[in-house]
């Protein structure tokens, strides 16, 4: 029901002065169980590596929901406690691989350094393009940052060392005689030697299917610098002792999985690799394998029917690595399962973080897999500095209770940030660390992981023969807040979702609609359809002005519903169900506009008319503010046009009227809206001519 005018006289129409009258005894009993967020948080996003442009994963699959809840947060807890940081992943043999190809074929000519700042800038400025709102894009090998990485990464691994959780192993490394170097991951190429294993290339230790195995085994290597087959020389690296931390890992992992925001395919794959270490040896393996089985460390053997191998599980790591070897000595194929071993920290690549030199290992670098984990806390230094405050008070963001690290990842990436990273941080407390790190102490972050974004629901990949459009390309046939609409309601979390954009899709019809502009739709057309009638009304029929009236309370219900819900969507990280929520919201002001402002203009009633513009107006500032962290530049130019300062986003009034933000609600004047003026935008190809 519409509510009746209210005497203009009692002024009891949401004002700033008069604010608290709206708040109900009701409403105070639903805040009791809103979620708890921190005073402080840091979000990240996951570093693309420094040898190309963006991708589509990067943009749908991380930066996009990093930057939406970044954004979130900062009109939740305040923008001056949020950093949102992330950069170039400079260092890493794919990263030296595709340089020095680049530049044996002339298609290259700089340095590395210079290859890598060139491909930094470019992520930099389709980052801008697509309003992701970084504090700080920085990068691991040059700047200010890299010099603090440099600072962080010595004083990391020697926290480890002197807490007693690394140990030198030597191991057997690919070494090409010829050009006189150990050769790296990628250098290496070869036939994948799992039994049927249809993948043309093989590398180093794993082939691209993944299929991991020992480098020894390696049918048929060669080094991809001289095309001569290299040989295995001993090297001595430092590892983290990560199958030391199983116990305190299961306890944390227990620990997450009660949390509401926590996905369930994320503690899957983290338990996979609590497992016991185990062998898989195949059925026609079975006679060579009888034949030494007694000879194996202490095991056992099972055996299921329908399986085509049999399983051998150890009761250590050492052991299993023993049975490695004596069953490749003698000639039985076989492949490991997950488990946790030792983290290499080290290696000897040049193009690298220098490690610190420890017990006489000197002239090593660290590993580009370790580094990426801490480089976030160099870079909230980097920002910190930057921003003339003190670069020890890292600690007030990383290491209290008080504020919180949330991390956005792909699910490749999960081994990485989730055993490997929280091991790491809980080690930096000492020799005995807790899974419930102290105060002043390096916290635990939360991981927000997705799935895979597919093209055309194939698994895509800059490196694999599905070649998906780069996020670069995409903005050929979409707006950035059209892209940003739909990633965040592919439902990631879920499942892997199949990105199938009309413009770039064979198979798509000249009758079929595109997928890819369901949620921007909602934006152009259904959004901006109200936003428009509502100032074109009020120019009309008010002089510019929104009209002095008290709310109707079903219109005040639903808006503090919506915004309860939305709050506690985002808070669990169910960003689908948010553009659901807001698909919801907004097509709502369009039927309450469509039914209560057809009945005024049919009996010529200005007092329903005003009403219903007044109610119009209340949806219209909701969802703007909620759909701020998804579309904020038409978002913002609703504020503008509303004549409103900042304080408008800000979520300790979220609940108020538009009257809160006036000084003067009678006289307070919205900026004119010109004809066909659009608040969210089409893309020109989108526009028929």
């Amino acid at each position: 029901m519409v509510a009746n005018k209210l005497n203009e006289d009692n002024k009891n129409y949401g004002g700033k002065k008069d604010t608290d009258n709206m708040k109900s005894e009701a409403l105070s009993e639903k805040f009791a169980d809103r979620p708890k967020f921190p005073k402080r948080a840091v979000v990240t996003a996951g570093m693309p590596y420094g040898n190309k442009e963006l991708h589509l994963g990067h943009i749908g699959g991380v930066f996009v929901h990093a930057d939406i809840f970044a954004r979130f947060l900062r009109d939740r807890i305040g923008k001056e406690n949020v950093i949102f940081i992330s950069g170039t992943d400079c260092y890493g043999s794919p990263i030296l691989e595709n340089y020095r190809q680049l530049v044996e074929e002339g298609s290259f000519k700089g340095t590395i350094d210079e290859f890598v700042k060139l491909n930094h800038e470019k992520q930099k400025e389709v980052l801008q393009q697509y309003n992701i709102s970084l504090n700080l894009f920085a990068a691991s090998s040059f700047g200010r940052s890299a010099e603090i990485h440099r600072e962080v990464s010595d004083k990391f691994i020697r926290g480890l060392y002197s807490n007693g959780h690394l140990v030198k192993l030597t191991t057997s490394q690919f070494y090409d005689p010829e050009a006189g170097v150990f050769l790296n991951g990628r250098q290496v190429v070869g036939r994948c030697p799992i039994e049927g294993c249809p993948s043309e290339r093989g590398y180093a230790d794993e082939c691209s299917l993944g299929h991991q195995y020992m480098p020894i085994e390696l049918i048929d290597p060669k080094s991809t610098l001289t095309g001569k087959k290299p040989e295995m020389r001993d090297v001595t690296n430092w590892y983290f002792k990560l199958d030391k931390f199983h116990d305190l890992l299961v306890q944390w992992v227990d620990r997450i999985e009660k949390q509401p925001s926590c996905r369930k395919f994320v503690i899957k794959s983290i338990r996979e690799f609590l497992e016991p270490p185990v062998i898989y040896v195949k059925r026609d393996q079975f006679d060579l394998l009888d034949s030494v089985r007694g000879k194996l460390p202490e095991h056992s053997l099972v055996d299921e029917e329908k399986k085509t191998s049999v399983t051998l599980v150890f009761n250590n790591l050492e052991s299993r690595e023993k049975a490695c070897q004596m069953l490749a000595d003698n000639g039985i194929r076989y492949r490991t399962g997950k488990t946790l071993v030792p983290f290499r920290l080290t290696g000897n690549v040049e193009w690298g973080v220098p490690a610190p030199a420890l017990e006489g290992l000197e002239g090593l670098t660290i590993w580009v897999w370790p580094e990426s984990l801490w480089a976030p806390i160099s870079f909230t230094m980097t920002y910190l500095e930057m921003n003339d405050k003190d670069r020890d008070s890292w600690k007030d963001w990383w290491c209290t209770k008080e504020a919180k690290v949330y991390q956005f990842i792909g699910e490749d990436n999960v081994y990485f940030y989730g055993p490997a990273e929280m091991s790491m941080f809980m080690a930096q407390q000492g020799p005995e660390p807790s899974v419930d790190p102290p105060e002043g102490q390096l916290q635990l972050p939360e991981l927000v992981v997705n799935n895979h974004i597919l093209f055309l629901n194939k698994k895509a990949s800059s490196s694999g023969k599905i070649k998906p459009p780069t996020a670069r390309d995409l903005l050929d046939y979409y707006t950035p807040e059209q892209l940003r609409a739909h990633f965040f309601g592919l439902g990631l979390g879920l499942r892997s979702v199949g990105f199938q954009p009309k413009p770039l899709n064979p198979d798509a019809s000249e009758k079929d609609g595109d997928p890819v502009l369901k949620e921007g739709n909602l934006l152009s057309n259904v959004f901006n359809r109200a936003v428009r009638s509502c100032f074109y009304t009020a120019q009309k029929y008010n002089d510019g002005k929104i009209p002095v009236r008290e709310i109707t309370p079903e219109v005040l219900e639903e808006s503090r519903n919506t915004i309860l819900e939305y709050e506690r969507l985002m808070y669990n990280h169910e960003f689908h169900l948010v553009m659901n929520l807001m698909d919801t919201y907004i097509r709502n002001i369009n039927k309450y506009w469509s039914k209560y402002m057809k009945e005024a203009d049919e009996k010529d009633d200005n007092e329903l008319r005003m009403q219903v513009l007044a109610d119009a107006f209340h949806m219209v500032r909701t969802a703007a503010s909620l759909m701020h962290p998804i579309a904020p530049e038409g978002t913002e130019m609703i504020r503008e046009y509303l004549r409103f300062g900042e304080e408008f986003w800000n979520w300790d009034n979220i609940f108020e009227t538009v009257y809160y933000f006036m000084d003067n609600p009678h006289e307070h004047k919205l900026k004119f809206l010109e004809p066909r003026v659009d608040f969210f935008k089409k893309h020109p190809s989108q526009i028929k001519k």
